[in-house]
């Protein structure tokens, strides 16, 4: 009885509230209990979800990403199947070349590969997800109303994120295994084992990449009172590691690699090194490097290589398992990366002081 009361009120006083209730009504056990809690964070997490699916900014950002990758996906068929056509023994020589994983970076100069279109939209995506997740509520009053009602704070911003994650992984799965499906359809070549694992593995680096974006829309979302405002942030940090990044450093190391500084061979490799590792504090390059090594197995080295080192060096592709170990810092890093963004959006959310009039 005190929750149908409680659902009344809501809904003749906040309509906007009254949706929350109506939904918690429904999951909430008759018992307290620690089944209570999960199904309340569940409801949170649905209703964010059923939010993304039913959002026309959410709807047309999916339409422009599955438009441009199966463009991406024609051009590169395309390209390959003239590479098959040209030879009687091309395919045989392609079984033994990772032919699969060509769909998702090979392109014919029309339109950029799948992997690029993935790099520069997976972000946009992650942005649009998460620069008004706190404020929106904040402005249109709901964010304190929300917090008088029987829910922990904390699942407010856990379940906003969790929803956008579960989109993203839903939607490049879908896609990845789409691509992977009519790439067989039209080669009539099947992937391997290994091809397989590596199309996985991108996959997951993609929706890690997109947390990160994600999370650090929903930091600028809690920082900022204006949703306007959090997203310009956000997109002008994506423009900045994007392009004028990359631009900073390559104007860096033109001064830096002067011939006319270096004096010895371990010197010039020692500021190649550094000059790398200032590139792999931007994500993007991150992300770059470790789709690029993980879809192309014949790339046996990320660091400086001198020629001592490379010869008598066998041109072979990697196997699985090294091209793993080989990416696996870039890995990590974009995963601390997005825990940061996180921790930082989850304790500035847990301090701030919420008012009753929004």
């Amino acid at each position: 009885m005190r929750l149908d009361n409680w659902v009344n009120r809501a809904k003749a006083f906040f309509p906007e509230t009254g949706r929350w209730a109506e939904r918690l009504k429904e999951i909430l056990p008759a018992k307290k209990g620690a089944g209570g809690t999960n199904s309340i964070f569940f409801a949170v997490v649905r209703k964010e979800f059923t939010d993304y699916l039913t959002s026309w900014r959410i709807i047309i950002l999916m339409g422009i990403i599955l438009l441009t990758c199966f463009g991406s996906l024609y051009t590169a068929v395309t390209t390959i199947q003239d590479a098959l056509d040209s030879s009687k023994d091309a395919e045989e020589i392609a079984r033994s070349s990772y032919l699969f994983l060509k769909l998702f970076t090979v392109s014919d100069g029309t339109l950029p590969s799948f992997i690029t279109f993935v790099g520069f939209l997976g972000p946009l995506l992650g942005i649009a997800l998460g620069f008004d997740a706190i404020n929106s509520e904040r402005n249109r009053g709901t964010l304190s109303r929300l917090m008088a009602q029987p829910i922990p704070r904390d699942y407010v911003i856990n379940g906003k994120f969790t929803a956008a994650l579960l989109l993203n992984i839903v939607l490049f799965l879908s896609l990845g295994l789409l691509v992977t499906a009519f790439g067989i359809l039209i080669l009539g070549i099947p992937p391997t084992f290994e091809e397989f694992a590596r199309i996985l593995c991108f996959l997951v680096l993609c929706i890690v990449y997109i947390a990160f974006w994600l999370n650090l829309g929903i930091l600028f979302s809690v920082t900022f009172r204006q949703a306007a405002t959090s997203a310009l942030s956000a997109i002008a940090v994506w423009l900045f590691f994007n392009v004028f990044y990359s631009m900073i450093i390559e104007v860096f190391a033109k001064s830096f690699l002067a011939s006319e500084s270096i004096t010895s061979l371990q010197q010039a490799i020692g500021r190649q090194e550094f000059v790398l590792n200032l590139m792999r504090l931007s994500p993007s390059y991150l992300f770059n490097e470790s789709t690029t090594t993980l879809l192309s197995p014949n790339i046996r080295s990320l660091s400086v290589l001198t020629v001592e080192q490379t010869a008598g060096a066998v041109a072979s592709p990697l196997p699985f398992s090294q091209s793993l170990l080989l990416i696996w810092p870039q890995v990590t890093g974009l995963i601390a990366a997005t825990l940061i963004c996180f921790a930082i959006a989850y304790v500035l959310f847990m301090r701030q002081e919420i008012r009753a009039h929004g």
